[in-house]
């Protein structure tokens, strides 16, 4: 068995719904609370790898649906402090394998090397699960 660290948002749906893919392809999980982590920029930015710096946010969150941070706009330094300062834009899960760090649940070698084959992540496992509850997600449950 696989074991995965899965950092996630509690009472997240679609996190719960990652979850259970995970499980059933055989991963063992290590939850931890994203919000509640303590980052640093170093340990942070080693989820996001190679990705464009606007695919390190959390699209969902508050802050940037109702447009007071714009994800295009930010270049590396000014995206990890505004991560660091509030951790829901973070573009969850962050996994933590063997095969390798990252973020979201969309990538494909990692996912592959899970066990999850391509075509069993649907929009139901990227999404979110409340697109239109203007409130989203309870801040914890």
């Amino acid at each position: 068995m696989t074991t995965v660290v899965f950092y996630e948002k509690p009472g997240c749906l679609t996190n719960r719904r990652q979850k259970a893919l995970l499980e059933e392809h055989g991963c063992t999980l290590e939850v931890r609370d994203l919000l509640a982590e303590p980052w640093t920029g170093e340990r942070l930015a080693a989820f996001f790898g190679e990705r464009p710096i606007a695919e390190w946010f959390n699209h969902a969150a508050p802050r940037i649906r109702d447009g007071e941070v714009d994800p295009e706009r930010q270049d590396r330094n000014s995206a990890l402090t505004l991560m660091l300062e509030e951790p829901l834009l973070i573009r969850r899960p962050l996994l933590d394998t063997t095969f390798g760090k990252t973020a979201g649940f969309d990538d494909p070698t990692i996912l592959a090397a899970l066990g999850v084959e391509a075509g069993t992540v649907g929009s139901r496992h990227q999404d979110c699960a409340r697109p239109s509850d203007p409130k989203g997600c309870p801040e914890r449950p």
